[in-house]
C-alpha cells in the first residue's frame, strides 16, 4: 500500500510539471502573437506640393452690380398749338439728332409768316419815304427855306419808320420760329419711346402735353452702390499700407454683361454721392461709359469692375492650401519635415489665390496641395514646388 501511494504522488507531480511547462509555452506563444499584431511599421511621409511665400504687388479690382441709366433724358413737348399731322419716327428706335419726329399743321403758321413779311415790306417803304423827306429837308433848312421844326419832324419820321421796321422784322422772325416749331426734330441722339398722341390730336404747349421721351444711351450711366463695410475695410487697408488708390482716385471702369462679355473700352467715375443712403447703408456711385453699339440699355444690370488700385507686397496662397476649420481658416506650414497648422486671416481673391492679410510672412513654406491627406504634426515629403503667385493675365 505504501508503494502504491508513493507511486501515485510521483505521477501527479510529473503530470503537474508537464502541464506547467505546456502552459508556460502557451503563454509565450500568445505573447509573441499579440506583440506581432500591435507593432506596426511607421507610415511613409505624405507627398505634397508646397510654395515658398513671397510678397508681390498685384492689382486690386473691386466688382459691383450696376444698373444702366440714360445719361440724358429729354421730354419732347410742342412749343406751339396745332393739330398733329404726322409722326415721322419709328417708336422705340434710335433717333439721331435733327431727325424729324412730329409735324403739326403748318398752314396757320405759313399764313402768319406771309402776313409778317408783308408788314416788313410796308415798313421798308415808309422808311424809304421818311429818308427821302429828310434828305430834301436838310438843304432847304440850310437855305432857311424851312424851319427847324420842319426838319425835326422829318428826322423823327425817319427814326419812327426805322423803329416800325425793326418791330415788323421781329414779328416776322417770331412767325418764322413758330413755323419751325410746327416741325419737331430730335434735340439729341437717343432712343425714343412711344408717341403719346396720334395723328389728328390737338396739341398745345404745356407741361401736361408730353409727346414722347428720348433717352441718350451713348454715353450711358452705370449706377452702383458701395456698402459702408467695403468703405471701412478699404480705408483701414489703406492705413495699413495693404492697399493703394490710383492717382487722384482716377479709377477705370470695366463693364461686364450678364453673359460674361466684357465691353470694349473703359469708362470713369463722374459722380459720387457725398452722403450714405440711410435706408441701405450704401454710397451711390455713378460711372459713365461709351456705348456706341447699344450693348447696355437703361435698366439693364451689368457687373462693374473698378480698376486702378493696387495691393503692394501682397502675400498669396493657392485656394487649395486653405482649410476651413472650426476656429477659422488655416494653412499647413512645413517645419522640420512635419505639417504645422497655422491660422490665417483671409482677404479677397486674386485669380485662384487667396490674399492673406495676417498669419504668414515672406519665406514660410506652405503646403499648396495635399492638405486632405495630412493632420497637424504629420510627416510630409515635398514632391514639387508650386508657383508662389499666379501668372499675370495678358490681353491678346
Amino acid at each position: 500500500m505504501l508503494c502504491v501511494d508513493l507511486f501515485d504522488e510521483d505521477l501527479v507531480s510529473l503530470l503537474l510539471v508537464a502541464f506547467m511547462k505546456r502552459f508556460i509555452c502557451f503563454l509565450l506563444i500568445l505573447t509573441f502573437v499579440c506583440c506581432q499584431k500591435t507593432v506596426k511599421p511607421p507610415k511613409p511621409p505624405a507627398s505634397v506640393s508646397a510654395i515658398r511665400v513671397a510678397a508681390k504687388t498685384i492689382p486690386a479690382d473691386f466688382e459691383y452690380i450696376g444698373v444702366g441709366e440714360s445719361s440724358h433724358i429729354v421730354q419732347i413737348r410742342a412749343r406751339v398749338e396745332g393739330y398733329l399731322e404726322s409722326i415721322d419716327y419709328k417708336e422705340g428706335a434710335l433717333v439721331k439728332k435733327g431727325d424729324l419726329m412730329f409735324v403739326l399743321d403748318q398752314r396757320p403758321f405759313i399764313a402768319d409768316v406771309e402776313k409778317a413779311q408783308g408788314t416788313v415790306e410796308r415798313m421798308k417803304a415808309l422808311l424809304w419815304n421818311a429818308e427821302q423827306t429828310k434828305a430834301r429837308m436838310v438843304p432847304l433848312y440850310l437855305e432857311n427855306a424851312v424851319s427847324q421844326r420842319d426838319l425835326d419832324n422829318a428826322v423823327a419820321e425817319e427814326w419812327s419808320a426805322k423803329g416800325n421796321l425793326d418791330s415788323a422784322e421781329a414779328e416776322l422772325y417770331h412767325a418764322q420760329l413758330n413755323l419751325g416749331f410746327a416741325s419737331i426734330t430730335a434735340p439729341v441722339t437717343g432712343l425714343a419711346s412711344q408717341a403719346k398722341y396720334r395723328e389728328g390730336a390737338l396739341i398745345a404747349p404745356g407741361e401736361e402735353n408730353l409727346l414722347t421721351t428720348m433717352y441718350v444711351v451713348d454715353p450711358i450711366w452705370i449706377n452702383f452702390s458701395v456698402s459702408d463695410q467695403d468703405l471701412l475695410a478699404a480705408r483701414f487697408a489703406v492705413q495699413k499700407k495693404q492697399l493703394e488708390w490710383p492717382k487722384d482716385m482716377n479709377f477705370k471702369i470695366e463693364a461686364i454683361l450678364s453673359n460674361g462679355i466684357v465691353l470694349p473700352g473703359e469708362g470713369f467715375i463722374d459722380f459720387t454721392n457725398p452722403a450714405l443712403q440711410q435706408s441701405t447703408g450704401t454710397l451711390l456711385v455713378r460711372a459713365i461709359l461709351a456705348n456706341p453699339n447699344l450693348y447696355i440699355y437703361p435698366g439693364q444690370f451689368v457687373s462693374v469692375v473698378l480698376k486702378g488700385a493696387t495691393r503692394p507686397n501682397a502675400i498669396l496662397v493657392p485656394q487649395t492650401a486653405v482649410v476651413q476649420g472650426q476656429n477659422g481658416p488655416f494653412v499647413f506650414l512645413i517645419q522640420d519635415g512635419k505639417a504645422v497648422q497655422q491660422s490665417v486671416q483671409l482677404g479677397d481673391w486674386y485669380l485662384d489665390y487667396w490674399i492673406i492679410l495676417d498669419g504668414l510672412k515672406v519665406g514660410d513654406l506652405v503646403i499648396a496641395e495635399g492638405v486632405n491627406k495630412i493632420r497637424n504634426g504629420s510627416p510630409v515629403n515635398i514632391q514639387q514646388m508650386a508657383p508662389s503667385a499666379p501668372e499675370e493675365k495678358t490681353d491678346s
